[in-house]
């Protein structure tokens, strides 16, 4: 006997039945009726099913966004920021719930513009500036301002006029352009952190400056005036390299050959002073001795460099003239000058040379006199 078949006073054993005779099939077919009105019976899917399913989908493949590593995503919710994406695999509410809008960060934007411009000095200069930025915060790019590229190209024009004018023609054309592109840099990434609009402005180069139709063939003559200017300029500075060092040497030559004169001087002088001192001492033991030796020296110092010699013989009004020159061209040897005192107590000196190919001395005491007229 089954455990379950009647028994013990046709009582059901089965735990499973609480005193209604049941089928299960019955069971189940009521389930599968009561949910079939819901999800469709005969084998076909039900509107609620339906719905589930597309909406599965849509939530599945509309709520993941990947961002690149370059990007930045900016999160909307129903319009309103919500947050920013970073780099990779992102989950989100399926649009239109929460919409994505990508930033490139890293990448280097560019906008050029070409502009008529007066400087300090009134003079006007068409300027072509470029800048080059990138968006450093999504957000502000996004909605900082009304649009940021429209903000940037007026802001940098408002910059670069505020330099321009600041400055005269002659620094617009030399080398301070580079130092005025860096001024209007500056200026230009104060103005836009001022409007808060996310953007780094990393580059501002001054592309081409240049004079007005209008006016540049008079700039054109100005300019080759300021080249000539500059090439006289140069030749004078490389004039000036040379000469300098060479005056310099010639300073230093010349200041050498005075220190060496004076040396020679003080020298000279010293053992002029050491020989007087010793004929002072030779004149104090020998006085006639010592003032015939220095007349002697000093008269023939003297004679020696004359060409001719008068001598007076101290009587009389005759004049003695002798021709040394003459006598000088032929061989000539030095002999002791001869000293004479006359009645007068005058001393007389006379240079005596040796005359070839006697070599007699020759002494001017025995030449007759010329007589005075």
């Amino acid at each position: 006997m089954a455990w379950n078949e009647p028994g013990n006073n046709n009582k059901r054993r089965d735990p499973w039945q609480d005193g209604e005779n049941r089928n299960l099939d019955e069971v189940l077919k009521q389930m599968k009726d009561r949910f079939g009105r819901y999800f469709g019976g005969s084998g076909f899917p039900g509107p609620l099913l339906i719905v589930l399913g597309v909406l599965g989908a849509w939530f599945m493949m509309d709520s993941w966004q990947t961002i690149d590593e370059r990007e930045r995503g900016v999160v909307l919710r129903f319009g309103k920021f919500e947050r920013v994406m970073g780099s990779g695999l992102n989950m989100k509410w399926p649009r239109p719930i929460e919409t994505v809008e990508i930033v490139e960060t890293t990448r280097v934007r560019s906008d050029s513009a070409e502009v008529r411009m007066l400087t300090k000095d009134e003079a006007l200069v068409m300027v072509d500036f470029n800048v080059q930025y990138t968006a450093s915060d999504p957000y502000l790019f996004l909605f900082g301002g009304r649009s940021p590229e429209d903000t940037l190209r007026q802001t940098a024009e408002s910059a670069v006029r505020q330099v321009i004018g600041a400055s005269t023609l002659d620094d617009v054309f030399s080398e301070k352009r580079t130092e005025l592109a860096n001024t209007a840099k500056e200026e230009l990434q104060k103005t836009l952190e001022r409007y808060s609009t996310g953007i780094i402005v990393t580059e501002l180069n001054f592309q081409n400056l240049r004079p007005p139709a209008e006016v540049k063939e008079a700039f054109d003559d100005a300019i080759a005036a300021r080249e000539d200017n500059q090439r006289i300029k140069n030749e004078a500075e490389a004039y000036a390299q040379k000469i300098v060092p060479e005056a310099r040497g010639l300073a230093e030559r010349n200041k050498a050959l005075a220190e060496g004169e004076r040396q020679s001087a003080i020298a000279k002088s010293t053992g002029e002073s050491a020989r007087f001192t010793l004929l002072v001492e030779q004149y104090l033991k020998a006085p006639q001795v010592t003032r015939k030796r220095l007349f002697l020296e000093t008269m023939q110092d003297v004679l020696s460099r004359n060409p001719k010699v008068m001598v007076d013989a101290g009587s009389g009004n005759n004049v003695m003239v002798l021709p040394l020159d003459k006598l000088m061209q032929n061989v000539v040897l030095p002999v002791l000058p001869a000293l004479r005192e006359d009645g007068a107590g005058a001393a007389v000196t006379a240079t005596a040379r040796a005359v070839a190919p006697e070599r007699e001395a020759f002494d001017p005491m025995r030449v007759a006199r010329e007589p005075r007229q």
